[in-house]
């Protein structure tokens, strides 16, 4: 579509001030076409009179709803550009703001870019490298049709149980912190003043994000999802609304309401902190959006009340809410309420302002059509490039020599035989984990990108013979006089959310029984691939040689070959605290008994050992 040029009305001049086409197009506005803009559907449900029907305002992608598998980025900006024409051809003509999980890259499109997980970006404390790393994801994003992604969690980690571990940074709000600089990178930077106070993205490069959850989601007790965080507030405002400030002073344009509760009260209803907190107390701006079905998650038990449910959700401050499917009855019940009194015209224009700023400083009634100039950047060198490096600074050497012995990293790359073993040597889908292609992750080749072997054969070239078994035969072992080492390659396999809920933590895929089997005959390198901390029992401690924390690093293995084969040195120090023994959780720097097995910030290089 053409850049709109019609300025009979205000809010269609693009040289008018945002402010001043805020307040014209909601005057303009009916009551549905209001809650239509408050509406965030499934694509599966966004059929052309869905959208101008009921005046939708955001189409958003589920994890693993996809136009169709191994849909490339032209296919995603085709069905966007589709939803976005019907909703341009509804009365006011206001454009659609389209959402994804773009977690770690624009993780549900094949052949993307694939960065490390949000726990090995904060294992490298390089906030402009993640600055960088959303500047990379913004355009691959947007090359796709997609305006905004829900992205990135901030939580504080308390507890590595917690399923979604590694979405968050650290164990400490100062890390996370400053690891929100990706949030510049996505949004583009903001100026320091605006005149009128409100988050300024700066073009079609860019990305809308979304500070996400709000609040306390990373501390819930024992770790589970979905869970009850009990802390008092000066607790919480320490630990978990501190990266907020952060976020908000960069002007980010949105916020996601937690699935959590503080101290028994559900945060899709807590007023207090929804509203008092983060709209008044820090300022917040943009809008507030659920989560996935979030209002439903108010009622006990859940969805029993749902007319209540919305009363109660956007009476504490949601602003647009996630009803994938059962939109109709969000919008049938959300009119009943503001007819009734229960919810007041004011906080229904409250929250239109808020998301109609945001598309309006976004750009999207100037350009709502995806610019396909930025296709050729998907998945492009120069951005395999940055995740590579990405890659490098995030792995965390935590053993390097056996006993007195001198270093085993790095190795030798010209060794005549050596062997690759484990689940996680060959796998693109396990070395990228969860929130890659579905919300749980697959493994198998579910991408383009290189894995672990694949980069050690290129590093080592044609004269080093390399051999690969996933789990080594006793042949194999029979003849280990023939390696000069081996590496083992182990881990969680792909998870996310609840699935990852983990009270064991405990090496799966018979983990310690090949670390075993292959270290009592080779010098062995173990390089753990998981999303958190794991048990580490005595054959990975003791029988190794080396032992390197990879996290989930997604599509770049080659970025493991150049620290493992020392053309670069370990840079990355833990973003949380190893612990010895489940029964110490939580375990935090900043808790009693603090006893570890590698505490925070701890992390060797091959030079200073």
């Amino acid at each position: 579509m053409a850049e709109t040029t019609d300025s009979s009305c205000v809010y269609k001049n693009p040289d008018a001030p945002v402010e001043a086409r805020v307040q014209d197009l909601l005057s303009r506005m009916t009551l549905q076409e209001k809650i239509g803009q408050m509406t965030q559907i499934e694509r599966s449900v966004a059929s052309h009179d869905v959208l101008t029907d009921y005046f939708i305002g955001s189409v958003q992608s589920g994890a693993g709803s996809w136009p169709f598998e191994d849909a490339k980025s032209s296919d995603w900006a085709d069905m966007i550009d589709g939803f976005q024409r019907s909703a341009l051809a509804s009365r006011l003509g206001i454009p659609i703001i389209y959402g994804t999980d773009a977690v770690h890259g624009n993780n549900n499109v094949y052949g993307a870019t694939i960065f490390p997980h949000n726990i090995g970006l904060g294992a490298t404390r390089d906030a402009d490298l993640v600055k960088r790393i959303g500047a990379v994801t913004a355009l691959e994003v947007r090359a796709s049709g997609i305006h905004w992604t829900f992205a990135p969690c901030v939580a504080v980690l308390g507890d590595p149980r917690w399923g979604r571990c590694y979405e968050s940074y650290g164990e400490a709000a100062k890390i996370v912190s400053e690891m929100s600089s990706i949030i510049s990178g996505l949004q583009g930077k903001p100026p320091e003043e605006h005149p009128n106070g409100y988050p300024f993205l700066a073009g079609r490069n860019n990305l809308i994000a979304c500070a996400k959850h709000f609040v306390g989601d990373g501390g819930t007790d024992k770790g589970l999802s979905e869970g009850n965080t009990i802390a008092s507030y000066e607790d919480l405002e320490r630990i978990h609304v501190a990266p907020y400030v952060n976020c908000i002073s960069q002007g980010v344009c949105t916020v996601m309401a937690s699935f959590s509760s503080w101290n028994g009260s559900r945060l899709h209803s807590d007023y207090y902190l929804l509203t008092e907190v983060l709209k008044q107390k820090l300022g917040f701006k943009g809008f507030l959006v659920s989560d996935w079905d979030g209002l439903e998650t108010i009622s006990e038990p859940q969805g029993s009340d749902n007319r209540n449910c919305v009363k109660l959700g956007i009476n504490a401050g949601i602003d647009m809410v996630m009803v994938p499917y059962k939109y109709q009855q969000f919008i049938e019940d959300l009119t009943d309420l503001v007819e009734s009194g229960e919810v007041q015209m004011a906080r229904i224009n409250d929250a239109v302002e808020r998301i109609l700023r945001v598309k309006f400083v976004a750009g999207l009634f100037e350009y709502p059509l995806t610019d396909r100039s930025l296709l050729p950047t998907v998945g492009c060198k120069e951005h395999r490039e940055v995740a590579r490096e990405a890659v490098r600074k995030s792995l965390v050497l935590l053993k390097n020599g056996k006993n007195d012995d001198k270093p085993f990293l790095p190795l030798d790359r010209t060794a005549e035989r050596i062997l690759v073993v484990g689940t996680h040597a060959d796998d693109l889908g396990n070395q990228c984990g969860g929130w890659t292609k579905t919300k749980s992750g697959q493994s198998g080749k579910i991408t383009l990108g290189t894995t672990l072997l694949d980069a050690i054969k290129a590093a080592v070239g044609d004269k080093t013979e390399v051999i690969y078994e996933k789990t080594p035969s006793k042949e194999t072992l029979a003849s280990c006089e023939d390696f000069s080492y081996a590496i083992v390659a182990l881990g969680e396999p792909p998870y996310a959310e609840m699935r990852g809920d983990n009270s064991e933590l405990t090496i799966p895929l018979n983990g310690n029984n090949i670390v075993t089997a292959v270290a009592e005959k080779l010098p062995t390198l173990v390089i753990l691939f998981t999303g958190r901390p794991t048990v580490l029992e005595m054959p990975v401690l003791e029988k190794t040689e080396a032992l390197v924390a990879a996290w989930f690093p997604g599509t770049e293995g080659q970025g493991m070959a150049d620290v493992i084969f020392g053309d670069y040195d370990f840079e990355g120090k833990l973003p949380l605290s190893w612990f010895k023994r489940v029964d110490q959780l939580p375990l935090n720097v900043d808790g009693n008994f603090y006893d570890p097995l590698f505490p925070l910030g701890y992390g060797l290089n091959c030079n200073s050992g």
